[in-house]
């Protein structure tokens, strides 16, 4: 297509499946999730602009009380994210489809609340809460975000979700919704499951309200997205009872100057690009309200080595991206994070960090695990090795380095 066609933004929603593991999602999702990567692709193929995807995960009954704080939901959650990013990866890569680059698709997961009607409400998260990334339906469907098209599922499970979705709008400044749903192929029905999300059994569950995790950063990928979304549903949301607590998501961003010897090196992208599309990408999965852009501070860390960014989001939300020059980064540096968010492969770290925070007399930090994206379990559709690339930021800047060569 032309370069002319401006880009498309599209909203995916996905009714519950019967499993959150990767078999699970696949035989749900992966027929539709193909016919939707593949639409949008149609129209950006060629051309200089990047399709948007929203992909909305509906649980039943993620809101309710039972479910809080976070950190009881943090296993189930992020294994589920780390199997739908890892289809999306999977159908890419088989479909030959650029992600998060121009003429590819910038796809994005969040979470919302699968109700029995649209007059659910929690006691706890107040209903018309527009920061994710987990959102009431209600609150998804009259949010300020826009959407070029709506997809639902073609069966009983994704038509009723659909409905809710629609009908949810009525009465708001977004009741013309209708002329934007469409239903998709799917791969069958299913009954949907009165309860799939699986609580952790903690005696005391601790809310944390100042999360950290870290990286490189470089041209953000789906392996990128997965962390970044984790660490986001690690942090407590508002409620009625915290209204006052300040939450604060720290990045830790690696320095340049610890960068000169990965390879591709003149394709990384600066501290302040990769800055910037994290940033970005949070605000995507989290800030649903339509606000202006937020307000940044910028200063310097501590020994004067680094530069630090604080976004104001909202009143009681900040972002705060720091570059780093060792291993611990700002989880040495600010003794008010209590959590951290770690890759299994890089789990090692956690362990670290907290060695160094007991030398100093502080609290250990809660370490929470993700998911480490499936290569192997993509191997019946696509190569391990061609899927793993998708993935790669080094394979990344090899292909920007032979498209600059052409």
């Amino acid at each position: 297509m032309s370069s002319q066609h401006n880009s498309v933004s599209a909203l995916l929603l996905l009714p519950p499946p019967q499993s959150f593991s990767f078999s699970g999602v696949k035989e749900a999702f992966e027929t539709s999730v193909s016919d939707v990567l593949m639409k949008l692709y149609k129209s950006v193929e060629n051309s200089s602009h990047i399709a948007k995807l929203d992909i909305a995960l509906a649980i039943p009954n993620l809101l309710a009380p039972a479910n809080t704080p976070r950190t009881k939901t943090f296993a189930s959650l992020q294994h589920y994210l780390s199997s739908i990013y890892t289809l999306i990866g999977a159908v890419g890569t088989a479909q030959s489809i650029d992600l998060d680059s121009p003429g590819g698709i910038d796809t994005r997961v969040i979470f919302i609340d699968h109700p029995s009607s649209i007059t659910t409400r929690n006691s706890q998260t107040s209903s018309d809460s527009k920061i994710g990334p987990i959102l009431s339906l209600q609150s998804l469907a009259t949010s300020a975000r826009q959407w070029d098209h709506v997809f639902h599922l073609n069966n009983q499970i994704g038509r009723d979700l659909g409905n809710l979705f629609l009908n949810s709008t009525s009465g708001s400044s977004k009741d013309h919704t209708a002329s934007v749903m469409q239903m998709i192929s799917c791969s069958g029905d299913w009954p949907a499951p009165q309860s799939i999300l699986t609580p952790e059994d903690q005696p005391n569950p601790v809310p944390h309200y100042s999360v950290a995790v870290g990286g490189t950063f470089d041209h953000l990928h789906i392996g990128h997205k997965l962390l970044l979304t984790a660490t986001a549903l690690a942090l407590e949301p508002l409620a009625q009872t915290n209204q006052d607590r300040e939450r604060t998501l720290t990045v830790g961003v690696t320095g340049d100057a610890l960068l000169v010897n990965k390879k591709f090196a003149e394709y990384l992208e600066s501290w302040e690009d990769r800055f910037q599309s994290t940033a970005a990408f949070l605000a995507a999965i989290m800030d649903f309200s339509g606000n202006p852009s937020p307000r940044i501070e910028r200063s310097a860390t501590s020994d004067g080595k680094g530069q630090v960014a604080a976004m104001h989001i909202q009143p009681g939300l900040i972002y705060r991206f720091v570059e780093f020059f060792d291993v611990c980064g700002p989880t040495i540096t600010d003794e008010n994070i209590s959590a951290l968010v770690v890759s299994k492969e890089t789990s090692a770290g956690g362990a670290m960090v907290n060695d160094e925070r007991a030398k100093k007399g502080w609290s250990k930090l809660a370490i929470f695990e993700v998911d480490v994206l499936q290569s192997g379990e993509v191997k019946e559709t696509v190569g391990a090795n061609q899927f793993e690339g998708k993935i790669s930021s080094t394979d990344i800047r090899r292909r920007r380095m032979n498209r600059a060569k052409v």
